[in-house]
């Protein structure tokens, strides 16, 4: 453990046990016990991601490498400023330790050492990282992440953007975060270093899903939230590998984490009984609506935000593969969520219509969840998780043409979003919908059934699909006014191509005419 941290700290609790996290954290009365026997927290005036304030420190060992683009530069001595203000404040303070993995293959595995200041964010990493299984004595950290969210930023003084701080610095192999109490920013964290140091190792490191059947035939689901990434990988009938986080290396497929982050609004026994049976003692809720009184949960409330979030370990998931470590992937399933309803239910890609659509990690935001967005607006992130991407998407999408085509890989893109209307006139596709066509699709039901090429999205479509209507999967069958969906058709290929061209010809032309056509 770092010298000074011990040195300074009034107490050191290092490695504790589910059971005694809890109990910190409610005499240190950080959270409460819902009746479900979760520990309820709220994360304050932070209660997301705070990408504006993420930064990478600009150092010679990697300034050619970082996409600079994407990823705010921070000086190296602003940085080693604000380290040892960090530790200033952490002395005499009692802090929390957890040093766990990320990476469930263990070749390509490294050391995490988290040190907090709430008991219960010190909970939060041991579920979500990957747990050592004897005693950590002897442990020798690769990374540290120092988590300290009541210290706070001078952004006049410190460089920072606002009060908030994530700062990753991966010549010391630090990470400094402060200001927020949202607990994602240090699971993103990991997965930013991941994201730089697997592809390194020839390893492709995914933001998606991932779950295997009794077949071994291994199925990758990427998405952005709200796509059902994780929902749709929570299959009774499979294994859950993961649900956010994986890398694809030579051997196949691994977890990066030891957890799942899910969202929880509107979560129901019916819809999702996994999920809704892993939310027990030892899982963490985030900024859940619960009655003071008698701690029930109202998981439909969206009073302090909408990015309600239950954090637990994959085992709680009752059919989880443990290690989290699989076989070559069969099947990769793009998600979308489609508020303007033109894209088709279910498609199949080639290999170059799917880095086109990998490249491009499309999906929308709706009207009212964002305050001045009054129509659905086209999201573009590439690789389905750009902000967590150090290197250049091209990066990422190079090692995916080269692995889908050694393994024979098929890709699907499955719009999860509207259907018959955009947002407000159509309706939700029906998640019953959804999950068949993710099973035909997985266990090779479309093989042999006849394609139509979408003459505006360039996408193969499937003229049956198993348990749902053929009509249904030609999305202008179901609208009413044929006019407005050729129009509003016309209008996302146009943002996909609008998009596209941010990569100008580093770009291979197969791939970027893959795309949509106008």
């Amino acid at each position: 453990m770092s010298k000074c941290i011990i040195e300074g700290a009034s107490k050191v609790y290092q490695n504790l046990t589910t059971a005694e996290l809890v109990e910190m954290a409610l005499q240190r009365k950080e959270g409460l016990l819902a009746e479900n026997g979760a520990l309820r927290v709220a994360t304050g005036k932070y209660t997301g991601r705070s990408p504006k304030d993420k930064f990478i420190v600009d150092l010679p060992v990697v300034h050619d490498e970082i996409a600079w683009g994407n990823n705010k530069p921070f000086s190296a001595e602003k940085f080693d400023q604000l380290y040892d203000r960090m530790i200033a404040y952490m002395q005499d303070k009692e802090i929390f330790v957890f040093d766990g993995f990320a990476g469930a293959d263990e070749n390509y595995q490294i050391n995490i050492r988290v040190i907090n200041e709430f008991a219960w964010q010190n909970l939060f990493i041991h579920q979500l990282l990957i747990r050592p299984e004897d005693d950590a004595q002897s442990f020798s950290p690769d990374f540290e992440i120092i988590c300290m969210p009541e210290f706070k930023a001078n952004p006049e003084v410190d460089g920072t953007h606002s009060e908030a701080f994530i700062l990753l610095n991966f010549e010391r192999r630090i990470v400094l975060i402060g200001g927020t109490q949202y607990a994602g920013e240090m699971k993103k964290s990991v997965f930013t270093i991941m994201n730089y140091t697997l592809p390194h190792k020839g390893v492709l490191s995914m933001h998606c899903s991932a779950n295997v059947g009794e077949n071994n035939d291994t199925a990758l689901f990427f998405g952005l939230s709200g796509t059902g990434k994780t929902t749709l990988s929570a299959d009774p009938m499979r294994k859950l590998i993961g649900d956010d986080e994986h890398g694809w290396s030579d051997d196949g497929i691994f977890n990066i984490e030891g957890g799942c982050y899910a969202k929880c609004i509107h979560l129901s026994h019916e819809t999702e009984p996994q999920i809704w049976d892993a939310i027990h003692f030892g899982s963490v809720l985030e900024n859940v609506a619960m009655d003071a009184e008698n701690r029930e949960v109202n998981y439909d409330d969206e009073t302090v935000t909408e990015n309600t979030r239950a954090a637990y370990p994959v085992d709680y998931i009752h059919n989880a593969l443990i290690p989290g470590v699989a076989g070559h992937p069969k099947t990769v399933i793009f998600l979308t969520a489609d508020a303007f309803g033109v894209l088709p239910p279910i498609s199949k890609l080639t290999k170059e219509q799917a880095m086109y659509h990998f490249l491009s990690g499309y999906t929308s935001k709706l009207a009212g969840t964002e305050r001045g967005i009054t129509e659905p607006q086209a999201t573009f992130s590439a690789c389905f998780g750009e902000p967590f991407l150090p290197l250049s998407p091209l990066v990422y999408a190079k090692l995916l043409g080269e692995k889908l085509e050694k393994h024979d890989t098929n890709v699907y893109l499955i719009n999860t979003g509207w259907s018959g209307g955009a947002y407000g006139v159509g309706k939700r596709m029906k998640l019953s919908y959804t999950r068949a066509m993710v099973t035909a699709a997985i266990e090779g039901q479309l093989a042999d059934v006849p394609y139509e090429l979408d003459p505006i999205f360039n996408v193969y479509i499937p003229t049956e699909c198993p348990n749902v209507s053929s009509e249904l999967l030609k999305p202008r069958n179901v609208w009413q006014d044929k006019e407005a969906y050729d129009s509003q058709a016309r209008e996302l290929a146009e943002l996909f191509n609008k998009n596209f061209t941010r990569f100008g010809n580093s770009v291979p032309v197969d791939i970027s005419e893959a795309g949509p056509r106008v």
